[in-house]
């Protein structure tokens, strides 16, 4: 098995049990769309152009809600900034990559994936980077696709599906993402500051709550890696 073959493996099994814990989500998800009155196409439609499981589930209360294109269009918008954060921290090691699969990979840049790839980027460096992170990306993708056909054609044969308590497995599965990280002040810092502003500003509208929680958990981030690097240049020095 060459090394390619190999690395792309390595990701889709690092990837298979935050892949189980979003597969709920996709099926209540299917469910959804066809409740609110959209055919099962339109849900398979979402998954395979959008592919943002928050932005998908706010475009879809916001159809329902009669909203305006230029407000989902907006609120979609600022939902998905933070993918903007992900690409500036994986870009050292994509920038080698040929631009289809740059494209490609910004497309399938879930958080999901984007843990997966960070912590490899900590390992591994940009060693089969690329054959790795498509094994992580085209797995979770083709999951997520085909669980959103599950709920759209066959939730409706479950009474309820979207109240059976199954987002408890978007929880963990933010958990798992996050816990691994939590080893330093840094990480620590930030995590209780985007937690604490995310909830003080919950009662904002569209989710700009969340993109305040994401600032503040950069700011907070800058301010300390700048700290840690004064300290060190002193110590050196």
């Amino acid at each position: 098995m060459s090394n390619s073959t190999t690395a792309a493996f390595a990701g889709l099994r690092d990837t298979i049990p935050l892949t189980v814990g979003t597969t709920p989500f996709a099926i209540i998800f299917g469910a959804l769309v066809v409740s609110a009155g959209l055919p099962p196409e339109a849900a398979l439609a979402l998954s395979t152009i959008v592919f943002a499981g928050s932005a998908q589930f706010i475009s879809i209360s916001l159809i329902g809600g009669g909203a305006a294109l230029p407000v989902i269009w907006l609120t979609t918008f600022v939902v998905n900034l933070r993918h903007a954060l992900y690409s500036a921290t994986v870009q050292p090691v994509t920038k080698s990559w040929p631009l289809p699969w740059r494209v490609l990979g910004a497309f399938w840049l879930t958080d999901e994936c984007f843990a997966v790839f960070e912590r490899r980027m900590q390992t591994a460096g940009a060693a089969d980077s690329l054959p790795y992170y498509l094994g992580s990306a085209v797995s979770f993708y083709l999951n997520w696709v085909a669980w959103t056909a599950v709920g759209a054609y066959l939730g409706n044969l479950i009474p309820g599906v979207a109240t059976l308590g199954l987002d408890f497995a978007m929880v963990a599965t933010f958990a798992a993402i996050i816990a691994p990280q939590l080893k330093a002040l840094t990480p620590v810092a930030v995590a209780a500051t985007a937690g604490a502003v995310a909830l003080l500003a919950q009662g904002l509208p569209y989710k700009l709550g969340l993109m305040l929680a994401a600032l503040a958990g950069v700011v907070v981030g800058v301010l300390l890696d700048g700290w840690r690097r004064r300290l060190a240049a002193e110590e050196a020095a």
